[in-house]
């Protein structure tokens, strides 16, 4: 029984970090879009945001091999368990999908405000893996403690381009009120949301991989990182 928990444990918490890492990566692309058509010459801001994509790719792919290397789907999380789902929905009124990224992109607050979002949800997302790097039940995973690793070593570069756009631009820091929301969406996951999924026997899998519609590119090759 206990190790039937286990599993279901690590189960639920990879199915919500692909959710969340495919999320991320799709969401940034509207986002490089409407800022090469912007600020065409701002080469440094566009190659970390190219960067962080890259990234969040990178460890989607990583978590669907791990699930490769087990025999099975993610299971079938959806919106309701993504972070930066739920925060863009609390500060803007509207989900990712319907967000207008060329207005955002033409209106300095707007895109402040979505700033400040991603830069608290990366620095969430740091706090996060360094606690699961210590989780006695992650550690007797190694493929998962692999792709921790390195998450945690990419993290720290994921806010700084929109920590260094907020200050080039003379904007201020998020204040206390973001960061309390920021804290509400993660225990209302925490808390809530996970042990829902844990105990609910009707929650099935995934029957396609969450990128099979995404446009065709190259392979992430850090994969090897997580085999």
């Amino acid at each position: 029984m206990l190790a039937a928990a286990h599993r279901r444990y690590l189960d639920i918490l990879a199915s919500v970090y692909i959710y969340n890492e495919h999320r991320g990566y799709t969401s940034i692309d509207r986002i490089l879009e409407a800022v090469r058509a912007r600020t065409p010459d701002d080469r440094d801001f566009i190659a970390a945001v190219e960067k962080h994509r890259a990234d969040e790719r990178k460890h989607y792919v990583m978590f669907k091999r791990w699930f490769e290397l087990q025999g099975k789907m993610p299971l079938r999380v959806d919106r309701t368990c993504g972070h930066i789902d739920r925060f863009v929905e609390i500060m803007f009124r509207r989900g990712i999908d319907d967000l207008d990224t060329d207005g955002m992109m033409a209106d300095d607050r707007l895109f402040e405000r979505l700033c400040r979002v991603i830069s608290l949800t990366e620095r969430r997302g740091m706090k996060q893996v360094e606690i699961l790097l210590k989780h006695p039940l992650v550690r007797h995973d190694k493929v998962l403690i692999r792709i921790f690793q390195v998450i945690e070593k990419d993290e720290p570069s994921h806010w700084a381009p929109y920590d260094s756009w907020l200050k080039a631009h003379g904007r201020r820091e998020p204040k206390w009120w973001e960061r309390a929301i920021d804290s509400f969406i993660h225990s209302e996951l925490l808390f809530l949301k996970l042990p829902l999924l844990f105990f609910n026997p009707w929650l099935g899998r995934r029957t396609e991989w969450a990128d099979a519609s995404d446009p065709a590119e190259r392979p992430a090759a850090p994969v090897a990182a997580a085999a």
